[in-house]
């Protein structure tokens, strides 16, 4: 096998990956990544760069053991720490100022793996609120389609050598010794909510204000991840954003997300301000699963009743609101939470 670090025919396999994936290694060590796509060309019988570009061409599906053999440890607490200083000292306070008090923080960890990342949004959240308003306001929506890494997560513990990246303070804070490992505070914990949610085929979660989706759109090809990014863009709030691994680009979707930081891969919605806008993403995002139509029709009715020019309110036969839109919301004082909650006589 031929191994050539500064090769034209390696160039090209990093372009290829970048130009159908939008991931960029360019940024990486270069004798570790050059290290570590040599092993996976071993482990097909490449013989050099040129060979193995082709073999990837032909299989696809050997994009998943090239990224889990780079990406090793792909998931640990404040992964690319100046990224997520960045989230602690910008994006957060700009999501708590934007908010009224009363109002609940919604985070969503997509590709969640075995939880760092949600977990370490918890603590920049309990840190930058207050441990009281944390428990009252932080909502963070935990999902992965592997169960088994959703077990793990759950149980929130972490062995002494995955807590390196964690600031003493944060450590002595939110972790408790037991044993050989360290547990998660449960207060901390209760915030979360674990659950299992493909990104292709379930409706994403609502009303986000910020969405953590690092390392995982690599994954897909082209059109999948414009797909998902369509519903992404859909599951944020006017104000919301996103938050992306290091190395993901987002590839021609520049009409649906603004970069905020393109170095630590932040970015905002871009506001549909019209229903046709609107209505397009939305159709972006479907496929054509049953589950998911009756989902989408529902989602239409909502953007065709923001768009009515009078407040509208319906309310089922137990008197629980079933909708809202934004005229009725300004009107009668009511947020998007309100929605399945009793209509209150007084």
């Amino acid at each position: 096998m031929t191994v050539e670090p500064t090769g034209p025919d390696f160039e090209r396999l990093l372009e290829y990956i970048r130009e159908s994936r939008g991931f960029d290694f360019g940024g990486y060590k270069r004798a570790t990544l050059v290290r570590r796509v040599a092993k996976r060309m071993t482990a097909v019988g490449a013989k050099d760069h040129a060979a193995y570009l082709e073999y990837l061409e032909a299989q696809p599906g050997e994009f998943a053991a090239l990224f889990n053999t780079i990406l090793i440890n792909v998931t640990s607490y404040f992964r690319d720490a100046s990224a997520w200083e960045y989230l602690q000292q910008e994006t957060l306070p700009r999501i708590i100022e934007s908010k009224e008090r009363y109002e609940p923080i919604r985070v969503w960890s997509a590709g969640v793996a075995s939880g760092e990342e949600a977990y370490s949004v918890a603590m920049l959240l309990c840190e930058a609120l207050g441990a009281s308003e944390y428990r009252q306001r932080a909502k963070i929506y935990a999902t992965d389609v592997d169960d088994d890494a959703l077990s793990r997560a759950r149980q929130g513990r972490a062995e002494a050598k995955e807590l390196e990246e964690v600031s003493a303070n944060l450590r002595e804070k939110y972790f408790e010794a037991e044993g050989n490992h360290y547990l998660l505070r449960g207060d901390l914990r209760r915030s979360l909510i674990f659950g299992r949610h493909d990104l292709m085929q379930d409706a994403p979660i609502s009303r986000i204000d910020l969405l953590i989706c690092r390392n995982t759109l690599m994954y897909f090809e082209s059109e999948a991840q414009a797909r998902i990014l369509a519903r992404l863009h859909y599951a944020l709030t006017e104000k919301g954003y996103l938050f992306l691994g290091k190395a993901e680009m987002l590839l021609r979707r520049s009409e649906l997300f603004a970069p905020v930081d393109i170095k630590r891969r932040v970015f905002s919605k871009v506001p549909k301000d019209t229903l046709r806008e609107r209505l397009v993403v939305l159709a972006q995002a479907g496929n054509a699963d049953t589950a998911t139509q009756v989902t989408r029709q529902g989602r239409v009715r909502e953007l065709v009743a923001d768009a009515l020019p009078i407040a509208h309110m319906a309310v089922d036969t137990a008197g629980f609101i079933i909708s809202i839109n934004e005229r009725a919301r300004a009107s009668f004082g009511l947020a998007a939470a309100d929605v399945g909650l009793p209509v209150d006589p007084s």
